[in-house]
C-alpha cells in the first residue's frame, strides 16, 4: 500500500475544513458550468484560453518555445497563431473536465464517431491485455467519458497534491472506468494487463532520466518513457495506438484506434520508443493545437545539451 493510499482518504466528505472551502468553490462553480448549453461551454472555455495567453506569461513562453522548436516550418505569425489557438483549445478542455466528471456520458452519445475500433476489440479478444498507447491532448479528459460509451478501459493516472481535488479527480474517473491506477502502482497496472484488461496510457511526458531514454521526437531528442515497452513485453500484451480529437465545427469527437503494432516490442528499447513518438507525433499534427503544449516536453536533456527554455537575452 502507497504512503499516500495510508494518508489521504479517497472520499470527498472527509474534506470539509477551511482550508479546502476554496477546492469546494471551485468545484461547485465546475459543477454550474458543466450543466450549461454544451456550445455555450466550449464557447467560453475559448475565451478564458485566450485570457489565459495573456496573464499566463510563463506557461505562454513555453508554448511558444515548444511550438518554435517541432513547427520550425512555421513563420513567426503562423507560430503565435498557433499558440494562441493551442490556448483556446485547451480552455476548451478545462471545461471539457466538468462534463466528464459531472454530467452522464449517454447525455454526449450523440457526439461520438469511432474509426477502427474494431482494432482494439479484436486486439483484446486475444486474452492477453491490450496497452492502449495515447497522449496528452485537451481532449483526453472528456474522451475518456465517451470511450466508456465505446469499450470497457482502465486507466492510469498521476496523483494530485491537493489530496481534496485528488478525490474529486477518482470520483469522477472511478464511475468511467474499470480500475484507476495510479502511475506509481507498477504492479497493480502489471495485474490488469495480466488479466487480460484494456489500459490506457499516455506515453509522452517527461519523467526524468531516470524512467526515460533520448529518442527523436518532432526531430528532437526529447526524455521518453520505456514503460510502454516494460508493459506491453510483461504478458506480451498487445499495443493499439489511440488519437482523438475535437471536431472543428464543435459538433462532436472522433477517436481512431490503430492496428496492433506488429513486432513491439522488440527489445531494442530506442527503437521502441522512437516508434511510440513517431505515433504521437503523427497524431498531434493532424490537430497541433489541441495538443496540451503547456508542460516543458524538452525540459531533460541529453548531457552537455543547454537548456530549452532558458530565458534568452
Amino acid at each position: 500500500m502507497s504512503k499516500r493510499k495510508q494518508q489521504y482518504s479517497d472520499r470527498p466528505s472527509d474534506y470539509l475544513g477551511p482550508r479546502y472551502w476554496p477546492t469546494w468553490i471551485g468545484y461547485g462553480c465546475i459543477w454550474l458550468i458543466a450543466h450549461l448549453p454544451y456550445r455555450l461551454q466550449i464557447w467560453l472555455g475559448k475565451r478564458l484560453g485566450h485570457l489565459m495567453y495573456y496573464l499566463a506569461k510563463s506557461r505562454r513562453r513555453v508554448c511558444a518555445r515548444n511550438i518554435e522548436l517541432c513547427f520550425p516550418e512555421l513563420s513567426p505569425e503562423q507560430q503565435r497563431k498557433l499558440v494562441i489557438d493551442t490556448f483556446k483549445s485547451n480552455g476548451a478542455g478545462i471545461m471539457e473536465i466538468g462534463l466528464a466528471w459531472c454530467r452522464k456520458p449517454s447525455d454526449f452519445s450523440h457526439m461520438v464517431e469511432e474509426t477502427g475500433l474494431e482494432n482494439l476489440i479484436a486486439a483484446h479478444q486475444e486474452g492477453r491485455g491490450v496497452l492502449l498507447v495515447a497522449a496528452h491532448f485537451c481532449t483526453i479528459e472528456f474522451v475518456g467519458s465517451l470511450m466508456s460509451l465505446l469499450y470497457p478501459v482502465d486507466i492510469t493516472y498521476r496523483a494530485h497534491k491537493n489530496p481534496l481535488f485528488d478525490a474529486l479527480m477518482k470520483r469522477g474517473r472511478k464511475r468511467l472506468y474499470g480500475a484507476v491506477v495510479e502511475r506509481k502502482e507498477v504492479r497493480a497496472a502489471l495485474r490488469r494487463l495480466k488479466e487480460g484488461n484494456v489500459l490506457w496510457y499516455a506515453a509522452d511526458q517527461d519523467y526524468g532520466p531516470k524512467h526515460s531514454i533520448f529518442a527523436d521526437f518532432f526531430g528532437i531528442p526529447a526524455a521518453s518513457i520505456t514503460a510502454t515497452t516494460k508493459f506491453a513485453g510483461f504478458n506480451n500484451s498487445r499495443v493499439v495506438f489511440m488519437s482523438h480529437y475535437r471536431k472543428e465545427d464543435n459538433s462532436g469527437y472522433h477517436l481512431y484506434f490503430s492496428e496492433p503494432l506488429e513486432h513491439y516490442p522488440t527489445g531494442n528499447d530506442v527503437q521502441d520508443v522512437a516508434r511510440i513518438n513517431g505515433y504521437i507525433e503523427a497524431a498531434i499534427r493532424k490537430a497541433p493545437d489541441q495538443y496540451i503544449w503547456l508542460h516543458r516536453r524538452f525540459k531533460t536533456r541529453p548531457p552537455g545539451e543547454p537548456d530549452l527554455y532558458k530565458k534568452r537575452s
